[in-house]
């Protein structure tokens, strides 16, 4: 059925970024995760190498995977599509294109002596109501938006509404800005709040060529108290959808509602400049960020990340994006609690040395 299919893999700093971003442009299923911004990013930011698995007919580009390959200081590298987010996965005009995609990065990871191919995919959306079937560990929120600012606020219940114009009567304000000087801003509540959290930091460096790369396709909001700026958030945008990776408040201000201010600042900008899709990212079913989205309305989508074994062996079992056993979690708290003690000038030095190599 494939025999005039050519698929390659190639090193995505000699593949055609125009040929890549415009069979992005045209998928249905792309997300701003597959922009050729995040590949650029990886590379510039963090030094990994990217690829492009592609396959063509004639000169015609009928399927894409992009993969970034993490070699950490000691052991085999893993490619991952994509890391540091929810999800990429291969866009292709068909299932048998998808299929010779993956299998194509398969003997890629063998070819580069890679323990695996790590892919991220967006699932079926979730019935919550049917209590008899497991939930997965792992899902998506995404949010429809309507055509105008003012049909979104309509269509929120009255505690939420309330909760948005608290966050305005206690003083706070929001902007959307684009500059270097916003990603700075937006850097320090981040690295606070990480460090609060017990998590190494993305770099600086990360988010500054991550902006480069994306250019009008990323946005940034600012909420601030007087002069403090309290809450930061970035958001990523292709087509008509947006997703939100980053968002951050500074604690001792939470008790004004900045973050509700943020939001609502991301889905009033996004819902009356033509977004039609808003994902809030990554939850655990029945959580707090879960409940957090889900009061804006937001659906939950299975997310799946699928272990594939380089050199042609059968794939590994599926996976939901959890992963996590009750001795893993009990380390994560410890490991947690010592980097919050940790001076905040520390952390920030040593987090990003230790987070390039941390693909969640």
């Amino acid at each position: 059925m494939n025999a005039d299919l050519a698929v390659r893999a190639s090193r995505f700093a000699v593949f055609p970024v125009e040929d890549y971003q415009g069979y992005v442009d045209r998928h249905p299923d792309a997300t701003p995760y597959h922009r050729s911004g995040w590949l650029r990013a990886a590379e510039a930011g963090y030094g990994h190498t990217a690829w492009v698995v592609s396959a063509h007919r004639g000169d015609q580009l009928c399927g894409v995977l992009p993969l970034v390959e993490v070699k950490p200081p000691l052991g085999a590298s893993s490619l991952v599509s994509l890391p540091f987010c929810d999800l990429g996965g291969p866009l292709a005009d068909n299932e048998d294109i998808r299929y010779s995609l993956i299998e194509a990065a398969r003997k890629l990871a063998s070819t580069n002596r890679s323990n695996g191919v790590e892919i991220r995919v967006s699932g079926e959306p979730v019935d919550m109501s049917k209590a008899a079937e497991p939930l997965p560990a792992k899902v998506r929120m995404l949010l429809d938006l309507p055509e105008s600012s003012e049909a979104l606020f309509k269509q929120f219940k009255p505690k939420l509404r309330s909760q948005i114009r608290k966050a305005e009567k206690n003083g706070l304000t929001a902007e959307i800005r684009q500059d270097p000087a916003a990603i700075e801003a937006f850097y320090e509540v981040f690295a606070d709040n990480m460090h609060r959290l017990g998590s190494p930091v993305h770099s600086l460096a990360w988010f500054s060529t991550l902006a480069q790369a994306y250019g009008d396709n990323l946005l940034i909001s600012l909420v601030h108290e007087g002069t403090t700026v309290v809450g930061a958030g970035i958001v990523l945008t292709t087509g008509t959808r947006a997703c939100i990776p980053w968002a951050s408040t500074r604690a001792e201000f939470n008790h004004l509602a900045p973050n509700m201010l943020l939001y609502w600042t991301f889905l009033s900008h996004l819902a009356d400049t033509g977004y039609r899709q808003f994902d809030f990212g990554r939850s655990t079913p029945e959580e707090g960020t879960f409940r957090f989205k889900k009061q804006w309305g937001a659906l939950p989508t299975e997310l799946t990340w699928q272990r594939l074994e380089p050199a042609g062996r059968p794939a590994t079992e599926s996976r939901n994006s959890s992963g996590t056993v009750s001795a893993t979690s009990r380390i994560r708290r410890i490991v947690e609690t010592l980097w919050q003690r940790m001076p905040l000038g520390v952390a920030n030095w040593l987090g990003p040395k230790l987070r390039k190599y941390i693909t969640l």
